[in-house]
């Protein structure tokens, strides 16, 4: 009852057949942002593919240019000069059979996962239980890697890996509602570049069909499209 209570109240002054140029979305979205704690801005973009296709499914990645104001764990397997790369990076684990113990043992302290390529046949060991959270690391993604100082670096400074789903849709956290507005903004137009980059070339018709933006606790605004 309580939340009935809360979604209407926040509900008041917003036409939900309206579609909203972003600053004024985010403006309404940061004002009904009330909870104790400081909610998470959130984009979900639905797009016009098959998703019965795999050809047509959406994946990659970007550097939000204001990062996502989200502290980002992050694990690194790797061996010797990588290893050192890595803790120097300001990796939070770093390991390699000793790692995989841990995670197979049910310990998961860690938001992103990096490895160096000569790991990838034992990480790949892993995959029914890193699999189901998104966390195998992926040579599209740049989390497959030698270069492990800047795989470390992006993913501590506000890097978002997204994949469509099967309802069309593509989301992610965009920053918090304490960012500016034009912080948020430049955020959400990053992402939708990324998006747009990564357009399957079987997709006819449009391909960014609809968007919008909530907070964690928040109701969804719809976006004007064509007024980013």
């Amino acid at each position: 009852m309580k939340v009935c209570k809360r979604i209407k109240s926040i509900s008041n002054g917003i036409n939900n057949d309206k579609f909203y140029p972003l600053i004024d979305a985010i403006k309404i979205v940061k004002a009904n942002a009330v909870a104790k704690f400081d909610e998470t801005i959130e984009i979900a973009l639905n797009l016009g593919i098959d998703s019965h296709q795999s050809n047509q499914v959406v994946r990659g990645v970007v550097n939000l240019p204001n990062g996502t104001g989200k502290t980002i764990r992050v694990a690194v397997f790797a061996k010797g000069v990588k290893a050192d790369e890595a803790r120097v990076a300001g990796a939070d684990l770093v390991g390699a059979e000793d790692l995989i113990e841990d995670v197979q043992n049910g310990k998961i302290d860690f938001d992103r996962c990096i490895a160096t390529p000569d790991m990838m046949s034992l990480v790949g060991k892993l995959g029914k239980i890193l699999g189901p959270r998104g966390l195998i690391p992926n040579p599209k993604f740049g989390t497959v890697t030698q270069n492990i100082h800047d795989a470390v670096n992006s993913a501590k400074n506000g890097q978002v890996q997204f994949r469509s789903e099967k309802s069309r849709i593509v989301h992610a956290g965009i920053g918090k509602a304490s960012f500016s507005d034009e912080d948020l903004a430049i955020n959400i137009r990053a992402f939708v570049d990324a998006v747009n980059m990564v357009r399957p070339i079987g997709v006819k018709g449009i391909f960014l069909q609809r968007a919008s933006v909530s907070s964690t606790m928040g109701i969804g605004i719809k976006l004007d499209i064509n007024n980013f």
